[in-house]
């Protein structure tokens, strides 16, 4: 979240408005009635959130929820990764985009590489499975793809670079900051061989390539030079209770009014089906093909995550 905008005086919502982790557990449940298999815990900092172990225990008890992970800036991983794991949690991504430490200040982020990576460790200790996301940005952080990969290739860890994204309203995107996957994979060409897997899943976000020495794999999401809009399959749930149907939305249906205002689970999952089949978000298909609108207000990275 930028210091700049979300400083000491920053009107931040007060506990009342904030979804209660019943509440959550809640609507989760009512998420995998609807054919949900994964969630995913995100920020802001989801691990700045007091008694999170409570809530990934009750998450890991939801009948048919195969999957539970959770995206983390990696700083908090060395005290939570342990008792994460033991309450349920599978998996865990940390974004990193830099070895440097000025690179990472430079980018937005802050603290510790040295901690990042020793949270990393802390995980993969725990029994956690690990990815890394890196976002790569022409002419800041381009010359940290062949380092980012040195240093995590044949280690079990899954780096993922990420196509830079006109996400939220204050990243200052332009198209000529977007180094696009084709670039990456030239650039891991000229030093690694490696290959396309086949993916997991209909609609997985990162096309995936695997090292031919046996160093693992990496994985690119290209969200803007190849958009996936067709076959994206992720809903997000805002902090205040707001169903978002796309990373790009400009803002949510509002879960939690109806719950606190006595709502059924009938109700809510008549609800959320009418949300999500109605839904024709298709934003990083239109920026490619120049359709898209004139700019508009959308919703915050930090408010719905990655």
């Amino acid at each position: 979240m930028p210091a700049e905008i979300f400083g000491v005086n920053y009107p931040f919502l007060p506990d009342r408005k904030i979804l209660r982790f019943d509440e959550i557990e809640r609507l989760c449940r009512l998420f995998v009635r609807c054919g949900a298999r994964k969630v995913r815990l995100t920020g802001g900092e989801p691990l700045l959130r007091p008694n999170l172990t409570e809530l990934v225990g009750k998450l890991a008890k939801i009948d048919d929820l195969l999957d539970l992970a959770l995206t983390t800036n990696g700083l908090g991983l060395r005290e939570h990764a342990s008792s994460l794991r033991k309450a349920g949690l599978q998996r865990v991504t940390v974004s990193l985009d830099a070895l440097s430490d000025d690179l990472v200040r430079k980018l937005g982020g802050g603290g510790s590489v040295e901690k990042v990576l020793d949270g990393i460790a802390a995980a993969k200790e725990a029994g956690l499975e690990v990815k890394v996301n890196s976002v790569i940005l022409r002419g800041l952080n381009d010359g940290e793809i062949l380092p980012l990969a040195k240093r995590f290739r044949g280690g079990g860890v899954v780096l993922r670079f990420i196509e830079f994204m006109d996400v939220g309203n204050h990243n200052g995107w332009q198209e000529d900051s977007v180094v696009t996957s084709r670039e990456v994979l030239d650039i891991l060409g000229k030093e690694f061989g490696f290959e396309e897997v086949a993916p997991s899943y209909v609609g997985e976000v990162a096309k995936r390539y695997r090292y031919l020495d046996g160093g693992g794999e990496f994985g690119l999401v290209s969200s803007v030079s190849h958009p996936f809009c067709g076959d994206c399959s992720r809903a997000r749930l805002t902090a205040d209770g707001k169903l978002v149907t796309c990373l790009f939305a400009k803002d949510g249906h509002d879960l939690l009014a109806s719950m606190r205002g006595g709502a059924s689970d009938a109700d809510l999952l008549r609800t959320i089906k009418g949300v999500w089949v109605a839904r024709k978000d298709r934003y990083s298909e239109q920026r490619a093909d120049g359709t898209k609108r004139s700019a508009k207000a959308k919703v915050e990275m930090s408010y719905v995550g990655g």
